[in-house]
């Protein structure tokens, strides 16, 4: 078998591969010589079917039975002889295939990029750290109270924090639009639930009332036809409640589950519960910094096959998520729409099991083990979590992924100039 490689370009190699004609032709009459003894062809017994009239009925078929086994098995041969590392599928573009004649084919091929690490002792990042402090907690204890807070119809005026159910019709040049109107809406004044001035044009209005807010959609509005424009909606208040929010006793703690109604109890727990939380978010944007960083200093041109079966993997998990109304036909997404995000993902890949392999990076099976019983303690029934992660080995490798990802990070923080950068609880969570 002989084997030449040319570079098409980029990361695209042509490799043209040529069989002896032996290799197909003995293979070819081996299965001929069987299919005779079977064969039943009108005029002769089964069995004594002459070669020739064996082969001009059943010749064509086995061989390209035959050369499409012996393409698929000298592929692989010829990549392995080569050093290569396909990225994808081939495309075979037979060239010669005549009996009598060797086989000619060249498979079109992307290859695995070489990847070189950048110098990582010139990265400066900015390693968050942050705290859950007494004030925090305490917030957190308002908004459980919140939650759990009852509702008393006022006759005074609205202000922020109360709830109000209006009916409103909005009007653009002074004409309805689809979805400018409804009736008994619930809105409480500071939720951010509405367009910008909504909430703040009710501050001070009363049940009963009826007033007309002059507004703006926002140009990055959901729905582009409305984007942008000036809107105007008439207001009726149907009502106005207050909230009433309960003590922070005893029976309050026993309805997050403290049984014996301790409140030193319940907030411990809500700390550790924010702790915990806290932890999982400065995790997560640190993990954000270090790749970013690695995708920065690191350019290097991904397969176009890998890119684009990641774009259609996150076409087919958005697809998913999408809630279609009943009656309605499910939109078929272009997968062109992910390419940004699976190209990142991709290089991402490549950059971080590079690290792993020149590191040799590994975690053993007790921070597996213990990895699995932290994600378990979120759970009602964590011994029952923990089982389910022990019984499959392919659940277990999704968790050492993630540690050999955390491994990963630590060992860029370790390489690169770090600096601290102190941020509150509500920062890190996005509330702030």
């Amino acid at each position: 078998m002989q084997v030449s490689v040319e570079t098409t370009g980029g990361l695209e190699r042509r490799m043209t591969v040529e069989v002896p004609e032996d290799r197909i032709d003995g293979e070819v009459q081996s299965r001929l010589q069987r299919l005779a003894r079977t064969a039943k062809i009108k005029g002769f017994r089964p069995g004594k079917v002459p070669m020739k009239v064996v082969a001009k009925q059943y010749g064509r078929q086995v061989r390209d039975e035959v050369v499409g086994e012996v393409i698929q098995a000298t592929y692989f041969e010829a990549i392995n002889q080569e050093k290569l590392q396909p990225a994808g599928m081939p495309t075979i573009e037979p060239k010669v295939n005549e009996p009598g004649k060797s086989l000619q084919y060249t498979a079109i091929i992307e290859v695995m990029p070489e990847v070189e690490l950048a110098d990582l002792s010139g990265a400066k990042l900015e390693k968050v750290v942050a705290e859950v402090s007494d004030e925090d907690l305490e917030k957190m204890i308002d908004n459980l109270r919140q939650q759990r807070a009852e509702w008393k119809s006022v006759e005074s005026k609205a202000k922020e924090g109360d709830r109000l159910n209006i009916d409103f019709k909005g009007t653009i040049d002074g004409e309805e639009f689809s979805g400018g109107s409804s009736e008994n809406v619930p809105v409480t004044l500071g939720s951010g639930r509405m367009i910008e001035g909504f909430e703040d044009g009710l501050v001070g209005a009363k049940a009963g009332d009826e007033l007309t807010l002059d507004l703006k959609f926002p140009e990055d509005y959901g729905h582009k036809e409305v984007a942008g424009k000036p809107v105007q909606f008439a207001v009726k208040v149907n009502s106005v409640e207050e909230p009433l929010l309960p003590e922070v006793d005893e029976e309050f703690a026993k309805g997050f589950g403290i049984g014996d109604g301790s409140l030193e109890a319940l907030r411990n727990e809500v700390r550790q519960n924010m702790e915990r939380e806290l932890q999982q978010a400065v995790t997560a944007k640190n993990k954000q910094a270090v790749m970013d960083a690695l995708l920065e200093m690191n350019k290097i041109e991904v397969p176009t096959a890998l890119v684009d079966n990641e774009a259609e993997t996150l076409k087919q998990q958005m697809m998913q998520q999408m809630q279609v109304p009943q009656g309605k036909s499910m939109p078929d997404l272009d997968a062109s729409l992910f390419k940004s995000e699976a190209e990142r993902r991709v290089t991402l890949g490549m950059l971080v099991a590079e690290i792993i392999q020149a590191n040799e990076l590994k975690v053993d099976e007790e921070k597996i083990k213990a990895k699995v019983a932290e994600i378990a303690s979120t759970y009602e029934q964590p011994q029952d979590v923990i089982n389910w992660y022990m019984a499959d080995r392919s659940r277990l490798a999704q968790v050492e992924n993630l540690l050999l990802e955390d491994e990963v990070v630590d060992w860029v923080l370790d390489k690169a100039d770090v600096s601290e950068s102190k941020s509150s609880f509500d920062e890190v969570m996005g509330r702030g």
